[in-house]
């Protein structure tokens, strides 16, 4: 039952010494404070780095010609590397594993103008699998299909940022033409794709710019996802790739430099568990300051129950029950804990919140604090609390009277 009599005498008895239930509160509410503050940190933190993953597949390999570092087969060193169609289809064909691919033919700073409006633009050369290897979302239109890149037809797919500027009178720019390098070509689709750039590139069909371009059958670099597969399978796919490519392009299958493959999944893996490092330190870190606080309650409870012998003596020789005494004690630390674990969960929330309101900076985005986490938090101020007044209220509650009242 609620106990207004046990109520008041808890409030007047923290009301008499301000100073140590204040510091007391403050080291609790503190702990409670950097935990959280702690937490929405590696979250926003997090959440940045995840930003740079989020224009690509997870799963996903690159391949990118280099120049070889090292002679091989009587051939001098600082030999550039050339990937090909050929290579494009042996992957595509010979590899359960590979669930999209698509080749890149690149070509940066390209001129190009629609009617009095001009701009230099990446154009990258693309296959139509290309927009299931990276977060592209098509906002009008449509993207590159099968049936371009076989006809290698003049069509284009332009960012957001390109139509804002060559076509701003046009909120929908579909079917309207884009001249570049002399040709004029098919706007089919507009793309929206801030995490890498994209929103400044425009995407042709990887066999029209390989004939606009000299007529050429070669490749800047190959991406291709693995899906479901796991981490050890793609890891022995790369090595058998990296046979195939240097007996194809002639290179020492050790030379790092031939070819750069890199492996999206072991790096996404990597940043993973570096943050699980992180989050179980921050726990760490945030519960001993708690615990520090929660020693702290039960230093002071025990120094009120010392202050307080002779009466709780005068209460058990009045009748009070040990029960009694039990609870008067574990409910004053609990209230200290609980309002000012209270106290810093609220003060550390809002300082999250404010922190987002201002806006995202680059590898931190958006700290925040889940939910259950706060209310975990919550319960364990309450559990803290308990733990604090418990071995004081057992003190108190074995005082025997006799001894109390002789107490000086």
């Amino acid at each position: 039952m609620f106990d207004l009599d046990k109520w008041a005498e808890i409030l007047e008895t923290i009301s008499k010494n301000k100073l140590r239930t204040f510091l007391t509160a403050f080291s609790v509410a503190w702990g409670i404070f950097m935990l959280i503050i702690l937490l929405g940190a590696g979250r926003g933190l997090q959440n940045g780095v995840q930003s740079d993953f989020a224009g690509d597949n997870v799963n996903t390999v690159w391949i990118t010609p280099g120049t070889t570092s090292k002679p091989f087969k009587g051939m001098q060193p600082n030999r550039k590397v050339e990937m090909k169609n050929e290579h494009y289809e042996y992957v595509a064909q010979n590899f359960e594993e590979v669930e999209f691919i698509s080749g890149r033919f690149m070509r940066w700073s390209q001129k190009m103008s629609a009617g009095n409006r001009k701009g230099s633009f990446t154009m990258r050369g693309v296959h139509a699998n290309q927009i299931e290897l990276e977060s592209y979302e098509v906002e009008e239109g449509r993207y590159i299909n099968d049936r371009d890149v076989q006809q290698a037809r003049k069509v284009v797919v332009i960012g957001r940022a390109v139509q804002e500027e060559l076509f701003p009178d046009h909120k929908n720019p579909v079917n309207q033409y884009l001249q570049i390098s002399g040709g004029l070509f098919n706007v089919v689709g507009v793309v929206n794709n801030e995490s890498d750039g994209g929103e400044n590139n425009v995407y042709v069909p990887i066999s029209t710019t390989q004939k606009l371009f000299g007529n050429t059958d070669k490749l800047d670099r190959l991406i291709f996802s693995t899906g479901d597969t796991d981490f050890d399978r793609v890891e022995s796919l790369i090595e058998e790739l990296k046979t195939y490519f240097s007996s194809k392009m002639l290179f020492d299958p050790s030379d790092s430099r031939a070819l750069y493959i890199r492996n999206q999944f072991e790096q996404y893996k990597l940043i993973q568990d570096i943050f699980w490092g992180i989050n179980a330190f921050i726990w760490m870190i945030g519960i001993m300051t708690i615990v520090a606080g929660v020693i702290g309650v039960s230093n002071i409870m025990m120094i009120t129950v010392k202050e307080r012998t002779k009466e709780i003596g005068i209460r058990k020789a009045l009748g009070a029950t040990p029960l009694s005494i039990l609870s008067l004690i574990m409910l004053e630390a609990i209230i200290i804990t609980t309002v000012a674990g209270y106290i810093g969960l609220v003060s550390g929330v809002f300082l999250l919140e404010w922190l987002s309101g201002l806006g995202d900076f680059p590898m931190f985005k958006n700290p925040e604090v889940d939910l259950n986490i706060a209310v975990a938090a919550t319960i364990l101020l309450v559990v803290a609390g308990s733990l604090a007044g418990l071995f004081p209220a057992m003190k108190a509650a074995k005082v025997k009277p006799i001894v109390a009242l002789r107490d000086e």
